[in-house]
């Protein structure tokens, strides 16, 4: 059954999921699940989950730093328009479970990572040292 986890993820996940069902249905099926690689993919499951909320808040803190960086730029309406999309998915995303391992010191540094040293031909305005928001802030809608 390894073999087929490391080669065929999709059917390992399909044969898996039916040996569970008919486990739970009270049969006793003669192949036993792969508990090992089930159990790995079940942790995997809420770290996605996790880091797909870091990221949707990465990108809309970036778009909120831009419009700090350059306030008068033209892109000013696009870049509000999308820190309020990122805001919405990451609430979307976000379970309350997930509040204590969300570092927002360390999204807040990598939202300024690699931030442009021009924007619209100007230096950008310095940005804050610390998160200007806090994380109930980022993920209200």
């Amino acid at each position: 059954m390894v073999d087929l986890y490391d080669n065929d993820i999709l059917t390992w996940s399909e044969r898996q999921a039916a040996l569970l069902r008919r486990v739970a249905a009270g049969e006793a099926p003669n192949e036993t699940p792969d508990w090992e690689n089930i159990v790995e993919e079940i942790e995997s499951v809420g770290r996605s989950e996790l880091h797909r909320t870091e990221s949707l808040l990465i990108q809309a803190l970036r778009h909120r730093l831009k419009i700090m960086a350059s306030p008068d730029s033209p892109e000013v309406p696009h870049w509000q328009e999308e820190a309020v999309i990122f805001q919405m998915d990451a609430a979307r995303a976000y379970q309350p479970a997930m509040k204590q391992r969300l570092d927002l010191a360390w999204i807040y540094r990598r939202a300024r990572h690699r931030f442009p040293t021009q924007m619209d031909g100007q230096p950008p305005l310095p940005l804050p040292e610390i998160c200007p928001v806090t994380l109930d802030e980022l993920l209200s809608e």
